[in-house]
C-alpha cells in the first residue's frame, strides 16, 4: 500500500489527501496544534503533532511506514524542522522513495516583470525567499546522499475556495493593492494537488516544477474582476507600503516576475483545471 506522510497536512496537502484516499493510500501527517490534529483523525487521518522542534517516536514509527513524504512546513531560521528534528528517521526508513517539496516561487527574485523559468538562477531578495531556497538545497543535498527521489515544487500565490479574492469580498476584507507594473502569479489549489499527484511515480533524481497558472496579472486585476463577479464595488486602490499590510503580504510586492509552467505541462503533463483567475475565480463564485 502506498502511504503518505505529511508534515503539515493543511490546505494543499489536505486537497491532495482526499484524492489518494479515494485511490486507496493511506495518509498521515502533522499539525501544530492538539485541535487541528483531533480534526484530521475525525477526518480518518493519523494525525500527530509536530511544533517544529519535539521529536515524537510516534511520528518515527509512522515514518518508518511510509512510502511518500509530502513537505509543506516552511523554513524559519534555523532550516526545515521536519528535516531538522526527522531528517535521520526518514535516510533510515527503506520504504520511503519519494519527498516532495512546496517551494515558492519567491527562490527567484525580482525579474522586473519578465519570465523566468526553472533554469532562471534563483536570486531571492526577501528573508522569505532565501529561506525557500536554503531549504530547498538541504533537501536536494539530502536526497542525492539517501538515494531518494526529490521533486520540488515552486508555488505562486494560491487560492481556492474559502480562500480566495471572492472570499475577501463577500467578507469585506478584500485589499486592491496597487503597485504600478506589478505583476504577479497565482495557482489554484486543485490544480496544485493535479500536478502533486503527477509527479508521485517520478523516477530517482532532483527535479524542480514551477506550478502555477497561464496568466501573470497585475493583483489588482484579480480583485477587481471578483467585484465584478459579484457586482459590489471595487475596493479602493490600497499602497503596497501601508504600514497596515502584515511584512509577509508587503514581501509579496517586493517582486514582479512571470513564471513560466511549460516544464510542469510538457513533463509531467498537467492540464489545469483553472488557467487563469477568471476561470478559478468564476468557480468559486458559482457562476
Amino acid at each position: 500500500m502506498n502511504r503518505l506522510f505529511c508534515f503539515g497536512l493543511g490546505y494543499c496537502a489536505g486537497v491532495l489527501s482526499r484524492r489518494l484516499t479515494a485511490q486507496g493510500w493511506s495518509i498521515s501527517g502533522t499539525a501544530t496544534t492538539a485541535d487541528k490534529a483531533e480534526t484530521l483523525k475525525r477526518d480518518g487521518y493519523e494525525a500527530f503533532v509536530f511544533d517544529g522542534c519535539e521529536r515524537d517516536p510516534a511520528v518515527t514509527e509512522a515514518l518508518s511506514r511510509s512510502t511518500h513524504i509530502l513537505l509543506s512546513i516552511p523554513p524559519d531560521a534555523d532550516g526545515d524542522p521536519a528535516l531538522r528534528v526527522y531528517g535521520p528517521d526518514i535516510a533510515a526508513s527503506p520504504s520511503i522513495s519519494w519527498i516532495g517539496y512546496f517551494s515558492s516561487v519567491s527562490v527567484y527574485g525580482d525579474s522586473k516583470g519578465k519570465w523566468v523559468d526553472e533554469k532562471t538562477p534563483p536570486e531571492p531578495v526577501t528573508e522569505r525567499g532565501k529561506r525557500r531556497l536554503d531549504a530547498e538545497n538541504a533537501w536536494s543535498k539530502f536526497g542525492r546522499a539517501n538515494g531518494k527521489t526529490i521533486v520540488i515544487l515552486r508555488l505562486p500565490g494560491i487560492y481556492g475556495p474559502g480562500r480566495s479574492a471572492i472570499d475577501q469580498l463577500r467578507a469585506g476584507k478584500a485589499r486592491r493593492i496597487f503597485k504600478p507594473g506589478q505583476v504577479t502569479n497565482r495557482v489554484h489549489v486543485d490544480d496544485i494537488a493535479t500536478a502533486t499527484e503527477a509527479a508521485l511515480e517520478l523516477p530517482s533524481g532532483v527535479q524542480v516544477f514551477n506550478v502555477t497558472d497561464d496568466l501573470p496579472a497585475p493583483p489588482q486585476d484579480v480583485i477587481a474582476y471578483g467585484a465584478e463577479l459579484l457586482g459590489v464595488p471595487c475596493p479602493p486602490a490600497t499602497d503596497p507600503a501601508d504600514a497596515s499590510l502584515s511584512p509577509m503580504a508587503r514581501s509579496f510586492y517586493a517582486e514582479s516576475k512571470k513564471v513560466s509552467n511549460v516544464r510542469m505541462k510538457d513533463e509531467l503533463g498537467v492540464k489545469l483545471a483553472y488557467p487563469t483567475y477568471v476561470e478559478g475565480l468564476k468557480a468559486i463564485a458559482g457562476l
